[in-house]
């Protein structure tokens, strides 16, 4: 699709849906879809075909086509990440619905971990009053709060089921006086309003006539002009593989797969190797359709190196002149995936870029309360769907950011060794060696 020389490439833009239950998340991406002309009328005839169907007549349940379980139908409710892609004029979509189930809040995490924007859906018939103050739920809270620790770019407050209140502008101007004021605590930034009718439509791709107060664009204008920033910044190239073509050959080739991350190389840069501080040049570049003069942040190349160096998998390529050291001790904000409570007795792996190395949990110094967003330092564990300030001392140094730095190498996971389960997702905020 071509662009009439008044548009912008702005790029693909990720962004999840999030709120509570019932908000209306699905039935807001199955509209967007819908009125954005990108479900096709195959999938349209079998949505009237459906037997869980919740609309009357021939009305579309567009909840639908982004509710794709079988227990999600039957329930009524998301509890997976359904990801949709569509593409209007203007742009490229991927969409994350995310549940808003507090028990699915860690897959509500994992959705948002690679967006740039988030869609907070608040349901304007479910707000409550008290002392005469717009109160919102805990989940929307919960939900801000986690877009705010993950660093999202932007955030779209959708005023849901304003058909339920009379398309009432009183009603909307309390609730976004409430979320500014949450706003304003998290930290959040740039911060937008628009009040909806998923069901209806008012709002999603059309303006609404039903809403002649509000003045602004509607909600996919709204998103086909959100700036994206790029990464930039130094480079970071995490070895992902060794890539070995005949060992006995005294041309053996060796090169190192991976995905730039930030930054750029290019062909006679001298690199570092951390941890172990070695230095190299890069003698060639790879891409997936030959060589290469340089490589960009977001492709996947194989760079080979003049030096025979000792490199391995979980390595990262830095910059000659990179001040990056790196750390064996963390501070780090972590949300708590797993139905077992953290146990400093246990065993856990960090898993951050392509480097697996064992950790010790050493203290929980404060864990976030939803209701009051107040930090707590009267816990000493974390519980599923906890978010605390932790301090991590790992068995051998990693090269890592702050997630606030470079989101892609400051970011981990942390794995139970018994279970193998992801018990937890974490961004770091401070390193020591």
């Amino acid at each position: 699709m071509s662009l009439t020389p008044h548009q912008e490439d702005l790029g693909v833009l990720r962004f999840i849906t999030a709120g509570s239950v019932d908000d209306g998340k699905s039935t807001l991406i199955g509209r967007l879809l819908y009125d954005s002309k990108s479900v096709l009328t195959d999938q349209l005839s079998a949505l009237a075909r459906a037997k869980h169907k919740r609309t009357a007549g021939e009305d579309i349940d567009f909840s639908l086509l982004t509710d794709g379980l079988e227990a999600e139908r039957e329930q009524g409710i998301t509890i997976d990440v359904a990801y949709r892609y569509f593409t209007t004029a203007r742009r490229k979509f991927i969409i994350a619905d995310t549940p808003g189930h507090e028990q699915y809040t860690r897959n509500m995490v994992t959705g948002a971990s690679t967006a740039h924007a988030a869609i907070i859906l608040v349901d304007a018939t479910r707000v409550t009053e008290v002392d005469g103050r717009t109160e919102l739920l805990a989940q929307t809270k919960r939900h801000s709060a986690i877009v705010k620790l993950l660093g999202l770019q932007h955030v779209i407050v959708a005023i849901n089921k304003m058909d339920l209140v009379d398309y009432s502008e009183t009603i909307f101007d309390n609730i976004r006086a409430a979320y500014l004021e949450l706003a304003q605590r998290l930290g959040l930034q740039d911060v937008r309003f628009v009040p909806v009718s998923a069901l209806k439509g008012d709002n999603i791709v059309y303006a609404s006539e039903r809403m002649p107060w509000y003045q602004d664009e509607p909600l996919l204008d709204v998103l086909e002009s959100l700036p994206v920033t790029q990464t930039g910044g130094e480079l970071r190239f995490p070895v992902q593989l060794v890539a070995r073509q005949d060992g006995s050959h005294a041309d053996d080739f060796r090169g190192y797969m991976g995905r730039v991350e930030s930054g750029t190389v290019l062909v006679g840069q001298s690199l570092r190797v951390l941890p172990a501080g070695r230095t190299a040049t890069v003698a060639e570049i790879v891409g997936p359709r030959g060589l290469l003069e340089e490589a960009f942040a977001g492709q996947c190349v194989t760079i080979r190196l003049t030096e025979d160096v000792d490199v391995s998998r979980g390595d990262t390529f830095v910059g000659a002149d990179s001040a990056l050291e790196p750390s064996r001790k963390l501070s780090a904000d972590v949300c708590w995936f797993d139905e077992d409570a953290l146990a400093p007795q246990r065993k856990y792996l960090l898993k951050q870029a392509t480097s697996t190395v064992y950790v010790k949990i050493g203290s929980v110094d404060t864990v976030l309360d939803v209701s009051t967003l107040s930090h707590g330092t009267d816990k000493t564990t974390l519980t599923m769907n906890d978010i605390g300030r932790v301090q991590l001392s790992l068995q051998k140094p990693v090269a890592a950011d702050t997630y606030d730095a470079n989101p892609a190498t400051g970011a981990f996971v942390l794995i139970d060794e018994a279970t193998h389960h992801t018990v937890a997702a974490g961004m770091i905020r401070a390193l020591a060696a």
